[in-house]
């Protein structure tokens, strides 16, 4: 600096030039720190769980220490299981990709501060990734650790260290191998309320919830109270008391003289007990569906801030992803699908409903895929899916779609320890013995023996079953018609024979991704052959379903029968060939919402696959009796276990797998897809259809990702952000109007592909598209 002051001197510039050089020296250096934190690593995972350091009591969050909460057993925090856990960090868009990292694991926050970690010190290693596995010294159970991370940009600066972050670590057991959350509770109160002119009150929380009463209760004397919870209402002042599993209870408390604090107990179900379901652990207790609440001969006063409930939820951030369109029924459509996810998760488990409180993987899959996309949270699918390995149940399509769950599980994750360790298992639930010469598979053709039923953990009766028994849909039978299907049931007259079309597009969807699994853990031997099964499975698919003058799936091997469901299926999981696609799609077009919720998770990725995508937004949007504002006009918050009572009578107003538009508007609407293990690598594909405009940001376990879109005056404007150091493949769809493409202002032209731009790679940051 000695020599510029020298020059300024020089010009006459004298201390004011002194002064500017210092101030620009200064601004530097700003710049210089800036971009540096600006690097900074944020949002820590230890074994994909967020907030580790969190403490909470009976559900509810404290202000205490993990080293504290240690203490004593009234507390719950994050667990993890792993001796070696999986350490991971997000990074700021501005970031393309990292070159280095240093992670830093120590006994006590004071030894990370004086730069002395005591069990690992990773040192700088060079590598673009934003997750390791801890490699350090043995972790004792019941110990808290805390870790930190820094990282360098292209520029070979060092990043400031991330906040630090703690964890509690406990050995795996049998029950428990992965890391979870516990079950978690927020107070909440009345949206509105009023006193009836019969001198009840009632109170109204604007959406269901798993959840229990609360009341501060002022009363004249000791007396009885009568409370009523309720998913429904009959009239506008009245529950709904007989609506069959539409849930209503009706609960006595005895009350004392003065002002008292009341909690309503709720029983147990025996019906439900007999059935092994999942329980709600006693630092929680029995929680109950309801939106509604009254109360009844009340020798007193009350005001609305006497009455709350205590909602519980498996711990889920509301703001981890948004939509808005121009479609106000397609809003509320996501409002309620993503609100689902939340109402749905009290159980720690994903569960069929309040009914049963089962774990089936059809329901899990569905509510894996949109519990990814409404937040980024892994583990409560991962507990689920460890669970339905070893409690299986009974349809044949639900034991293959084990896979499935294991193939999303790897794929929004990047952590390969499920598959790992599950490994034998998942090649169990593939259901090979069942195969044929011909490599299609049969439960009825092949004999299942003890000794099979065993090997997948069917070892007792189900609902009257042994074995396995094929699905297709549900429920199977039924007498209601109407005029938006044909047939009875949900299968859309789907005729059973030996060999069924629906289960063996499963089974070629399971070869596909048990090959994909097993070059992803080092097993090229596995891999080879379950390649070449599949390809066997194919042309034997062909050969035996394809009705070769139409082009069009039978329902199976002895049938000329042809449903919605042998041809989305076999759509969705690609064995529909290219020149067949255009009478499939048009054949299923025909069928209209032939299917129960459970199958349009399957019909809308077929759709969207074959790019429907105007067709599959009418479904969407629809608003007929089967589809999901039928479930709003209902007057239901969460989504339902069937399209109305006419389709199911026993349907829950509480299941997840009614809410697939969920994963469909983030995954095909939005297109917004993992390509690579981890979300390294997005595929952003938006297939909006007719809409005006629409908007979404969704979060991936690297970070969020944003995609816009807007129409106007022929000009088609997208906006698109993502997270740092991750990339992104970006399909836009080709239409007539297009004339030019300008890619953050500047004039591109990039590929076509199949109907679509093709885009080079883009590194993480923000993009603007226009097709003019």
């Amino acid at each position: 600096m000695q020599r510029e002051v020298k020059i300024f001197r020089q010009l006459g510039l004298g201390s004011v030039g002194e002064s500017l050089l210092a101030f620009f020296v200064f601004v530097a250096a700003t710049v210089t720190v800036h971009a540096q934190s600006s690097l900074q690593p944020y949002r820590l995972r230890t074994d994909l769980l967020l907030h580790t350091d969190k403490v909470w009591k009976s559900g509810l969050p404290v202000n205490i220490s993990l080293a504290d909460a240690q203490k004593e057993t009234a507390y719950q925090f994050p667990i993890v299981r792993t001796e070696h856990p999986l350490l991971q960090w997000e990074l700021p868009a501005i970031l393309h990709a990292s070159t280095a990292y240093r992670v830093q694991v120590a006994s006590a926050v004071r030894l990370l501060e004086e730069g002395n970690p005591d069990l690992w010190d990773s040192k700088k290693t060079l590598s673009s990734a934003t997750r390791t596995r801890y490699r350090g010294k043995a972790l004792l159970p019941g110990t808290v650790y805390y870790w930190r991370v820094q990282v360098w940009g292209a520029e070979k600066r060092p990043s400031d260290f991330s906040p630090v972050s703690s964890f509690v670590y406990q050995a795996a057991d049998t029950v428990e191998l992965f890391s979870h959350h516990p079950i978690t509770a927020e107070i909440q109160q009345p949206v509105s309320w009023h006193k009836k002119e019969d001198g009840s009150y009632l109170f109204d929380f604007g959406k269901a919830a798993f959840a229990q009463v609360q009341l501060r209760l002022t009363t004249q004397k000791d007396d009885s109270v009568w409370v009523e919870a309720a998913e429904a209402l009959q009239s506008p002042s009245n529950l709904l008391k007989n609506g069959g599993n539409i849930r209503y209870i009706r609960r006595g408390i005895f009350v004392k003289k003065g002002t008292h604090d009341y909690t309503l107990l709720w029983p147990a179900d025996a019906k439900r007990n007999t059935r092994n379901p999942i329980q709600m652990p006693a630092y929680i207790g029995e929680v109950y569906p309801f939106r509604y609440l009254s109360i009844q001969h009340l020798p007193g006063t009350l005001t609305s801030v006497a009455v709350t409930r205590k909602a519980v939820f498996y711990p889920f951030d509301d703001s981890a992803a948004d939509f808005v369109s121009s479609d106000t029924v397609l809003n509320q459509v996501w409002e309620l699908c993503k609100y689902s996810m939340k109402a749905t998760s009290f159980a720690g488990y994903y569960v069929d409903g309040d009914r049963e409180r089962l774990p089936y993987e059809a329901d899990a899959l569905i509510n894996q895929l949109s519990h990814y996309a409404v937040d980024a949270e892994y583990s409560l699918a991962r507990r689920t899916m460890a669970y339905l390995l070893f409690h299986p149940t009974w349809p044949t399509e639900w034991s293959l779609q084990n896979i499935l769950l294991a193939w999303n599980d790897y794929l929004y994750t990047g952590d390969d320890r499920f598959i790992r360790n599950y490994y034998p298992e998942l090649q169990k639930k593939m259901l090979m013995p069942l195969a044929a010469s011909n490599g299609l598979i049969s439960t009825t053709a092949k004999f299942q023996d003890d000794d099979f039923l065993r090997s997948i953990h069917i070892n007792k009766i189900f609902d009257g079953k042994r074995g396995l028994k094929d699905i297709v849909d549900w429920p199977q039978r039924g007498n209601y018609i109407g005029p938006e299907k044909e047939y009875g049931g949900e299968t859309d007259g789907f005729v059973f024979t030996d060999y069924n079309a629906v289960v063996n597009a499963f089974y070629y969807r399971t070869l596909v991704l048990m090959q994909r699994i097993a070059l992803a853990i080092g097993k090229e031997s596995d891999a080879a052959h379950y390649l070449a099964k599949a390809k066997e499975h194919y042309r034997s698919f062909q050969q035996v379903f394809r009705d070769p003058a139409t082009g069009l799936i039978r329902d199976g091997d002895t049938t000329a029968h042809t449903s919605l469901h042998a041809n989305m299926f076999a759509l969705a999981f690609g064995l529909i060939p290219h020149e067949d696609i255009p009478a499939v799609t048009s054949f299923i077009k025909s069928r209209k919402m032939a299917c129960s919720v459970y199958g349009s998770q399957f019909l809308l990725d077929a759709l969207y696959e074959a790019g429907e995508q105007d067709y599959a937004l009418s479904l969407l949007t629809a608003t007929t009796e089967r589809s999901w504002y039928h479930m709003i006009r209902l007057g239901s918050t969460v989504s339902l276990e069937a399209w109305d009572k006419a389709y199911k009578p026993n349907l829950d107003w509480n299941h997840a797998w009614g809410a697939a538009p969920a994963n469909i508007i983030v995954r095909r609407l939005m297109g917004v897809t993992p390509l690579t293990p981890g979300s390294d690598t997005l595929r952003i594909q938006p297939q909006v259809g007719p809409l005006r405009f629409a908007r979404l940001r969704t979060r991936t376990i690297k970070g969020e990702v944003s995609v816009a879109f807007q129409r106007n005056k022929g000009t088609e404007q997208y906006d698109v952000s993502i997270p740092g150091s991750t990339s992104a493949e970006l399909m836009l769809p080709v239409t007539s109007e297009n004339k030019k493409l300008l890619l953050n202002g500047k004039a591109v032209s990039p590929a076509i592909v199949k109907g679509y731009y093709r885009f080079p790679i883009l590194a993480s940051g923000k993009y603007q598209i226009l097709l003019q």
